[in-house]
């Protein structure tokens, strides 16, 4: 008997992967069966530029596959988890080396954006729609329709748009599944934005989709606003009144602070301290958002239970029966054409991108904790519904990112990609860097000079002579050779912008000339 030969552990991996494919081609019947079949090793980038459409194909290939393995283990937590493409490694190198170079400030201007240059609503960008169905189509073949209309969707982007030009989106298709059903069954949406940056969260085409094709009011929540001056809110608000004539904005804040007169763009001057948990002030909003629905309603449904809740004070009466969660295992997901105000209900659907406070609104409005809240983002895994009353019901999605053309280290300072999962922090603290001055406000020492040198004023940092910087002020060291870790110290520093202690703020376009009248009009 020949004697055996050794067999790896990664070689016994990659048959069991190989094996669950076959089992899973295995279940399609369809003469196009073929498409799915392709290597699921390669990554997109990882051979010559003629190959690379093909790479790709076989990324979205793989991700639908897996995505399908998932989707068969019943309340998998991983099942909507956030799930981007794979950066090559020569990027990385090339964006490392950037950080290296000495950068300089840029001017105030450059804050000010316009939805139109992020998202370039009309072209290939817009959001991806539920396919047309009906009650005749059973679910594995509507699955397997929505599966091949999203693998095309995403194929049509790739063929427009490079992978350098593109942003982190989502390549979950059961996440955006999430999102059909959240729209389909709302009879009024929220899309919750971060106030610091709410051109990024705001996707026109979602908006056109929901006023126009589904014909469903829209509300939009301009969350964490005590992040930011009131000026900047002001200006956020009129902007998107002006811009969107049929969305409704709400400002609304979980950590209501006392006001101030300090008008400055982002505080930039300033390391802020960390928000405190535990007891502080009612939220701020909810009796905004209870009018702006109102409005809407117009005495369709009874909504008195819920404005009981606002009418001595801000605070919520935690007497009332309100907050019961109903996970996805209990939530009716058959398809259903919509009724409004169905059983004489409210529903509100609860969509955005993750890390955007959705769920710290949910404990708002509730007035308890009654969803759990996490600054990772995808925190929320699953779809689930909150009843704030008997009549009113708010449906919670997971939170999705929208295909656009921001920049990626943006991304990471906003807090959609998971700074753990981050491989090349470094271009995102030089994209910071640039904007609001970090030697300054986190007082940092030339690496090398003697204390109370003059040096500083004309030393030309870099972004990772900032992160070294760092490091040998809070004391991280490398385990092996006693160097600055600077890789820990550029996730701190991410870290900070994202809790809102490095205030990186973002206005509207005009907003520096207009910033006075705005000011006093507050």
């Amino acid at each position: 008997m020949p004697r055996k030969k050794p067999f790896s552990v990664k070689e016994k991996k990659k048959q069991l992967q190989e094996r669950r494919h076959r089992k899973q081609d295995a279940l399609y019947t369809n003469s196009d069966d073929d498409e799915y079949r392709d290597d699921d090793n390669k990554r997109p980038g990882t051979s010559e530029s003629s190959e690379g459409d093909t790479n790709i194909s076989q990324d979205i290939d793989s991700n639908l596959r897996k995505i399908q393995e998932l989707k068969d283990l019943k309340h998998d937590p991983n099942r909507y988890r956030l799930l981007f493409l794979k950066e090559t490694k020569e990027e990385l190198e090339k964006r490392k080396e950037l950080s290296r170079s000495p950068y300089k400030m840029l001017s105030e201007t450059c804050l000010e954006v316009d939805i139109d240059d992020i998202y370039k609503p009309g072209t290939v960008l817009d959001i991806p729609k539920r396919p047309p169905w009906d009650t005749t189509i059973t679910k594995h073949d509507l699955e397997r329709q929505e599966e091949i209309y999203f693998k095309g969707y995403l194929e049509k982007i790739f063929e427009k748009y490079s992978l350098h030009d593109l942003s982190y989106f989502e390549l979950n298709l059961e996440t955006w599944r999430q999102l059909w059903r959240v729209t389909e069954m709302s009879d009024i949406l929220l899309l919750i934005t971060d106030i610091r940056h709410p051109a990024l969260h705001f996707p026109p085409a979602l908006y056109d989709h929901v006023t126009t094709e589904l014909n469903k009011p829209m509300i939009l929540i301009l969350n964490k606003t005590d992040l930011v001056p009131p000026g900047l809110v002001i200006a956020w608000k009129h902007y998107f009144k002006h811009r969107f004539p049929k969305l409704h904005v709400v400002c609304f804040t979980s950590h209501t602070k006392q006001p101030t007169n300090d008008d400055r763009t982002s505080d930039v001057d300033v390391l802020h301290r960390k928000r405190r948990k535990g007891k502080r002030l009612p939220a701020t909003g909810p009796r905004e958002l209870y009018e702006a629905c109102e409005q809407i309603v117009q005495g369709k449904v009874d909504l008195d239970k819920w404005k009981s809740l606002y009418d001595d004070s801000d605070e919520v009466d935690t007497n009332i029966d309100s907050g019961h969660v109903e996970t996805e295992s209990e939530v009716d997901t058959s398809f259903t054409h919509h009724a409004q105000y169905r059983d004489g209900v409210l529903t509100i659907g609860c969509v955005g991108y993750p890390n955007v406070g959705k769920s710290s609104m949910i404990n708002g409005l509730v007035g308890r904790k009654v969803v759990s809240v996490s600054r990772t983002p995808g925190h929320t895994k699953h779809f689930q519904t909150i009843f704030l009353t008997p009549t009113v019901k708010l449906c919670d999605c997971p939170g999705l990112v929208f295909p656009s053309l921001v920049e990626k280290p943006l991304q990471i300072l906003s807090g959609i990609y998971p700074i753990a999962q981050v491989r090349e922090p470094y271009s995102a603290v030089l994209y910071l860097a640039e904007r609001i001055n970090l030697p300054k406000i986190l007082k940092l020492q030339v690496p090398g000079s003697p204390k109370k040198s003059q040096v500083e004023d004309k030393y030309e940092w870099t972004a990772f002579g900032i992160c070294e910087a760092w490091a040998i002020k809070n004391g991280f060291m490398t385990a092996k050779g006693g160097r600055p870790d600077v890789y820990r110290a550029a996730n701190f520093i991410l870290r900070l912008a994202v809790e809102g202690r490095l205030r990186l703020c973002f206005t509207p376009p005009e907003y520096v000339e207009k910033k006075r009248i705005l000011a006093k009009s507050s």
